[in-house]
């Protein structure tokens, strides 16, 4: 097996997913939130591009959610905060998202065969889920505002190290991948502090959303792993 990070959605091209499996990452906050919205009982997500797109959707009886720049869309139910998406909110409906780069992330990588959604929230989940799958690895790091983002990059570091607990065989990593596995070794006793000291971690404190940081810096707290199907995004 043979495993690949990209690191941010501006670098992604659609041959690098052909014949694999893709995990897209987007810590703060999209695939935090996926996670997060099917734990609550979200019967799908219906990841779009754009708002446009999304308010057509509202007419067929989705629920639409999302954010440009941190901050809610007018006329939105529901933001892009996964504290807001609890069981009394959600439970079985339909969910529109589209966020700034998570959910375009998601349309980069549907050239592959299996698309998953991580996030530290899910990661030993979807790690397994990927082994499962026994395809070749792309980890897209969504990044923030077309830049890498160090939040994604160090879940990539810990999808991967957990990859290589569960394999009794050699894995293939690439360059920019055993980086980010290094980094992960070396500061996974402090990925809250390291979260509130990204750029994208400072950018959502100065806005007020603080504890959205500490709710997406939990490891491991759901085995639910957010896989695409179709167009929708349902339990994997």
């Amino acid at each position: 097996m043979r495993i690949e990070v990209i690191s941010s959605v501006n670098e992604a091209r659609a041959d690098r997913f052909t014949h694999r499996t893709a995990i897209v990452i987007d810590v703060l906050r999209a695939t935090s939130t996926m996670v997060t919205a099917l734990g609550a009982g979200a019967a799908s997500i219906y990841p779009v591009e754009t708002v446009l797109e999304a308010r057509t959707l509202q007419r067929q009886g989705y629920t639409l959610a999302g954010e440009r720049f941190c901050r809610k869309i007018p006329g939105f139910e529901l933001g892009n905060s996964p504290e807001d998406f609890t069981p009394e909110i959600v439970e079985g409906r339909r969910l529109v998202l589209t966020t700034t780069n998570g959910t375009r992330a998601i349309h980069k990588a549907m050239r592959a065969d299996f698309v998953l959604s991580a996030a530290l929230l899910n990661a030993s989940a979807c790690a397994r889920s990927a082994m499962e799958l026994r395809r070749d690895v792309v980890l897209l790091c969504a990044g923030c505002h077309d830049d890498f983002a160090l939040e994604d990059g160090l879940c990539a570091g810990m999808i991967i190290d957990r990859m290589q607990a569960l394999s009794s065989t050699s894995i293939d990593v690439d360059d920019f991948g055993t980086a980010m596995q290094g980094f992960y070794q070396s500061s996974k006793e402090r990925i809250t502090e390291i979260l509130k000291g990204s750029s994208s971690g400072k950018r959502l404190i100065k806005m007020g959303f603080s504890r959205d940081i500490d709710s997406c810096a939990q490891i491991d707290t759901s085995s639910i792993v957010p896989k695409l199907q179709g167009d929708m995004i349902i339990i994997g």
